[in-house]
């Protein structure tokens, strides 16, 4: 019955089909939808006005009219097939067709971790998101979609973008101020390329580091993420409609750090008000600021999925805590829901998901939505509730004003300016634990440097994932400054050796430097349920130092603690660099003494693999570092 129907939607057109579904029923005579206006009868429960308003009357063309009113006058003129365009959120990676983007009214594209244009830089991404606007606005009422990208620690699917820490680093810094200064860089750049959607901030609270999403986290506290909710002042400005201005959301609506073993995507086992008191604050502290969208977690609470939660998407975060922007699905997590897509798209629309992230069969997505509201299984007033929500958006953006990008903020992508605010955020991001006999800092007068380890000279490894691609990758991946490139501008008299594995190290260095921790993931591949043991390489590399009996300064780089607490009596300082991103000269400013580290733990640094999971507050808690920990210099 379904292929039927779906075939049906193909051949007649969605409102058409919808019009003879209602004539058909028994004791109904639903007069016929036309294409170009509203129905009078769209749906069993809400009927839609009579006829459409004249073009005279087009209030939602009115820039100066109050938003509502714009929203309910271009509502009033929306069929229901526009009107599920508009919920629709497509990938240009599976974009059949550019006709179709107007063909199916679509009303949101985004750029995937790896759907990006042919030639990535600044201006192409500009051209690309024009070409697509230009052909959303020649639909019958010209709605500009809104374009989403995962710009999570910067613009960071641009290549020659400013790539700033990831966000556990960033909550080492316990700064609110340098957050929001972020969010306005992100936004500079991202407006640049035309995007006024991200994806972030990450709000998660992370309660278990073999989470492979751990550093997309401010820390395991409620207490951080909800501080540096500030980044969506930046982001988002004093209102949307400021030129300077994009999207944030507020992400991934809830629990999703404190699943049962730390698995991606997994359950979170606690009863309602641990979850509200760990993993609710910081989305209190963003629906406060006013943050436009809210994305829904892949994972469950207590075995339903969150994006069938009724309860904690319409009764907790529309109804109790008042939000008022739309709720994003995840990347094709509807599918991820019980039973047949039917069943699934009607849960997740049903639960308060207003627009969803296909991403990839958009056609199907539309006419099963379609087939839904015409038996009666999704109301009608659920579907104006969300595109009402779009449209808010859509409107406060300015976007039916400016939909197209603002070239005059290309050139600043990537600039000296915006990678001065990323360099001094890795300086406050840097965590001292250990520093023996006051080894750092070291005095820019040493005649011999050695430096070694495979994240010594390597951007894509101190950025991690969600860098230019999806899980990111190790390289060249764009353009910064490595932290041996650091190292030597830091210390230019000094003969500073790079080794990688440390195969030619001898005693006569001064000091060595060697910079270990984990290389590139993201979601889904990050998890690390076996261990958070250094591997066999960085393990090799440091057996070799010490074998040289030179003084030994280590840097990690990596997304979480990892257990280091046989090897750390080798040590004689060890920094913790998180994932630094594109400017790792700020590593480097801290290790030579022009700027002291300032950063606090903000996740607990276990001894053993058998005290994972480790939080403050534990009966137990026994940590090799404790939540909060940091040195500095005298």
């Amino acid at each position: 019955m379904q292929v039927l129907y779906v075939s049906l939607v193909r051949r007649l057109g969605l409102a058409a089909l919808l019009a003879a579904t209602l004539s058909a029923c028994a004791g109904a005579a639903a007069p016929a939808v036309p294409t170009s206006a509203p129905a009078a009868t769209a749906a069993p429960a809400a009927p839609q006005p009579t006829a459409a308003p004249t073009a005279d009357r087009a209030i939602y063309r009115d820039a100066q009219a109050p938003v509502a009113d714009r929203v309910a006058d271009l509502l009033g003129r929306m069929t229901l097939e526009e009107k599920i365009g508009q919920m629709t959120q497509a990938d240009i990676a599976y974009i059949k067709s550019d006709r179709d983007i107007a063909a199916d009214l679509l009303g949101s594209l985004l750029s995937g971790g790896d759907s990006d244009p042919s030639e990535n830089t600044p201006a192409a991404w500009a051209d690309l998101y024009d070409r697509y606007q230009s052909i959303a606005l020649t639909t019958r009422l010209g709605i500009p979609i809104l374009y989403g990208v995962d710009a999570v620690h910067g613009h960071n699917n641009v290549v020659g973008a400013t790539i700033f820490p990831q966000n556990i680093g960033l909550g080492a810094t316990r700064n609110p101020a340098l957050l929001k200064q972020i969010g306005e860089v992100t936004a500079q750049e991202m407006i640049g390329t035309g995007m006024r959607w991200t994806f972030a901030p990450c709000l998660c609270v992370a309660r278990d580091e073999r989470w492979g999403r751990t550093y997309e986290s401010y820390g395991e506290s409620p207490e951080i993420g909800a501080a540096l909710t500030t980044i969506v002042d930046g982001l988002q400005g004093a209102s949307l409609g400021a030129p300077s201005s994009v999207m944030a959301t507020a992400k991934h609506w809830i629990g999703d750090g404190g699943t049962s073993g730390g698995v991606d995507q997994g359950n979170t086992e606690l009863d309602e008000a641990a979850l509200r008191a760990i993993h609710m604050p910081p989305y209190v502290a963003a629906i406060k600021r006013g943050v436009g969208s809210v994305m829904v977690s892949y994972s469950s609470f207590n075995g339903q999925k969150l994006h069938a939660s009724a309860h904690l998407i319409n009764d907790v975060l529309k109804g109790e805590l008042g939000f008022s922007g739309f709720v994003i699905s995840d990347w094709g997590a509807v599918k991820q829901l019980p039973g047949d897509y039917p069943a699934q798209v009607r849960a997740a629309i049903n639960a308060g998901v207003d627009m969803v992230m296909v991403p990839d069969d958009y056609k199907l997505f539309i006419s099963t939505l379609g087939a839904e509201v015409a038996a009666g299984r999704v109301a009608q007033a659920r579907i104006d509730d969300a595109v009402r929500r779009i449209l808010a958006k859509k409107f406060e953006l300015g976007l039916f004003e400016r939909p197209k990008s603002d070239r005059s903020l290309t050139g600043a992508v990537g600039s000296p300016e915006h990678r001065a605010v990323a360099r001094d955020a890795v300086r406050q991001s840097l965590v001292l634990l250990k520093n023996d006999r006051q080894l750092l800092p070291l005095p820019k007068t040493l005649k011999k440097i050695y430096v070694a380890g495979k994240n010594a000279d390597d951007i894509g490894n101190q950025s991690g994932g969600w860098t230019i691609s999806w899980q990111g990758g190790s390289g060249k991946v764009t353009t910064g400054t490595t932290i041996l490139q650091g190292i030597r501008r830091a210390a230019p008299d000094a003969a500073v050796t790079y080794g990688g594995q440390a195969l030619s190290i001898d005693p006569s260095y001064d000091v060595a430097i060697v910079v270990v921790g984990e290389a590139p993931y993201a979601e889904m591949k990050g998890d690390r349920p076996s261990g958070l043991g250094l591997d066999q390489t960085d393990r090799m590399t440091l057996d070799r130092v010490k074998a040289a009996g030179v003084p030994t300064v280590v840097v990690l780089v990596a997304g979480r603690p990892l257990i280091v607490t046989d090897r750390l009596p080798d040590w004689g300082a060890l920094l913790m660099a998180w994932l630094p991103g594109s400017e790792g000269a700020g590593v480097a400013d801290v290790l030579f003494g022009d700027f002291k580290p300032t950063g606090k733990l903000p996740i607990t640094w276990p001894r053993s693999e058998a005290q994972l999971p480790i939080n403050v507050g534990d009966a137990d808690y026994d940590p090799l570092f404790a939540y909060g920990f940091g040195l500095t210099y005298p």
